[in-house]
């Protein structure tokens, strides 16, 4: 693997972070190729507090990368950058070691960005474990998917509002979470979550708002975008999987659109919501790619 020279810390960009004044600047960057029939690593840039770690994977399964956060959560001001990239015919899963903190603010924002990219005939699975948003917390967080023409792309996010074994919930603070997927260099599905009680936006209003979020304590999307093949013959199984595995006060859907496959729920318990995100996921990567129907160990702790 070639050594590069250290590189300036991530300063964001327009509408990111709190210009540096304060907080972590911590980048993971992450590149795979197939050499030799495998794939394999060919690039790893890591900064404080971001650390990759590389289990191995099941036999027969895709390679696997774990994002570390040595801080044990993000506070105000942080900025993390991370960066993953497949060449032609890669095959890997990127996930994270544990849940992802973010602390209460007293102003200043976290600001996360995923750029992601993934080359023909690759296959790329992107999913982290939830993300726990203390009362009051500041995130923005912005997710950028770059697919060229026979990509594949499984990956998507949890969002869990407030520590529920405390009873807090998230009443008040700031979250834009964003995504945009482009195929071949034209964007083919945007979306983005915003709540932001510094707009007079009553957060804990909306929170509980039966038109809104009705109380849940949770939600999660899942994105699919198959390498081959039109998306909507994955849309009939996905929903007799989803009625299949719901609980009391969780709710789900399905759709295509725009070549992609698009998963939400919304839910009381974010235990039983992540154990439904993981079950489609597994169902997802077998149907899709003809992986094995388990996510790596990490999930199923």
């Amino acid at each position: 693997m070639q050594k590069k020279p250290p590189r300036p810390p991530f300063k964001g960009g327009e509408g990111w972070g709190e210009g540096g004044v304060s907080g972590v600047h911590g980048v993971a960057e992450i590149g795979f190729a197939l050499r030799d029939g495998a794939t394999r690593l060919t690039h790893l840039f890591q900064h404080d507090p971001m650390r990759v770690l590389f289990p191995a994977p099941e036999p027969g399964d895709a390679s696997l990368a774990v994002l570390l956060t040595t801080s044990g959560g993000l506070v105000a001001g942080d900025q993390i950058r991370i960066s993953v990239r497949l060449e032609p015919g890669a095959v890997a899963h990127v996930t994270a070691a544990a849940a992802e903190k973010i602390y209460r603010s007293t102003g200043a924002t976290t600001a996360i960005a995923h750029e992601i990219s993934v080359d023909g005939d690759g296959w790329l699975e992107f999913l982290p474990p939830e993300t726990i948003l203390f009362d009051g917390a500041r995130l923005r967080r912005r997710t950028t998917i770059a697919l060229a023409p026979g990509a594949g792309f499984l990956g998507g996010g949890i969002l869990v509002f407030g520590r529920r074994a405390r009873g807090e919930c998230f009443t008040h603070g700031f979250l834009h979470d964003e995504w945009q997927v482009s195929r071949a260099g034209t964007l083919i599905w945007g979306d983005a979550l915003h709540l932001d009680d510094d707009d007079r936006g009553d957060i804990a209003a909306i929170m509980t708002d039966p038109a809104c979020f009705d109380a849940a304590a949770a939600c999660a999307t899942l994105i699919l975008a198959p390498p081959r093949g039109g998306p909507r013959g994955f849309v009939a199984d996905a929903r007799v999987s989803q009625q299949q595995s719901l609980s009391p006060g969780l709710r789900a859907g399905v759709t295509a659109v725009g070549g992609l496959i698009i998963a939400r729920w919304l839910g009381p318990d974010p235990l039983a919501l992540r154990r439904r995100f993981a079950d489609l996921a597994c169902h997802f990567r077998q149907a899709a790619m003809g992986l094995r129907a388990r996510l790596p160990r990490l999930w199923h702790v």
